[in-house]
């Protein structure tokens, strides 16, 4: 330490201190990693509010659906309402009003078809941003392991001007590069952690469109044989 020129020396070690004194691209890459981490703590907060308010809505339907409600009285309930369930009631009642009301096989295939491509549109609605939870987890410790290659390769470059090899000099530099890659593991861990933690959730409320429209063809079937008992009265 004493044949070091103080020069040499680092002036601040503190994790600030080594990112004002870091390279530009390690900036750069330490910057970048700041940034996914704020995207996946509010892709987080957004998709928790998100899931948590369709989850409740679509459990609500659900519980109005077991009452046993003909298919036009759940329209009625269901009004102007957006939420999944409300859809897929409105689009079952809008194919019953273009078939006639005629609940045939066909009809309840169409129905179906219906009820199905709604499912789809919710679920990627629902499932909208996650995607970018999953990039940030498995690119996220890479970019990390580019700046802390960058940084030890300054570091190296440093010692060569320097011509000096005290651990004194050469041990900031490399802890500079070390900071990139321990950003990185902050961004990715979260990412992961948190992207199949809404997986398992919207997988959840996936479930409870299914059972929603297992309780629609459920209530169209009951629609349909009240309807073949009036007709077999009338025609006696």
């Amino acid at each position: 330490m004493a044949d070091v020129p103080s020069s040499l020396l680092p002036q601040n070690l503190s994790p600030w201190g080594m990112f004002m004194s870091a390279d530009i691209v390690v900036k750069a890459v330490m910057i970048g990693l700041a940034f996914a981490s704020l995207v996946t703590w509010t892709v987080w907060l957004a998709k928790t509010v998100e899931l948590a308010r369709e989850t409740r809505k679509a459990k609500k339907r659900v519980k109005m659906l077991e009452n046993g409600p003909t298919l036009a009285e759940a329209a009625q309930h269901c009004a102007d309402k957006k939420d999944a369930v409300a859809q897929i009631i409105r689009s079952a009642q809008q194919e019953a009003k273009l078939s006639g009301d005629d609940y045939s096989d066909g009809f309840r295939e169409r129905v179906e078809l219906r009820i199905e491509r709604v499912q789809h549109a919710m679920a990627r609605r629902i499932a909208r941003g996650t995607g970018v939870l999953a990039t940030i987890g498995s690119t996220a410790p890479f970019v990390g392991l580019f700046g802390t290659v960058w940084g030890i390769m300054n570091s190296f470059i440093g010692i060569s001007e320097s011509k000096t090899t005290s651990l004194a000099v050469v041990a900031p530099g490399i802890a500079e590069a070390l900071l990139a890659t321990a950003l990185g593991l902050v961004a990715a861990i979260p990412a992961v952690v948190i992207y199949n933690h809404l997986a398992r959730a919207t997988s959840g409320y996936r479930s409870l469109l299914g059972d929603a429209a297992a309780q629609v063809m459920l209530m169209i079937s009951r629609d349909q044989s009240k309807r073949t008992v009036r007709l077999s009265r009338a025609a006696e």
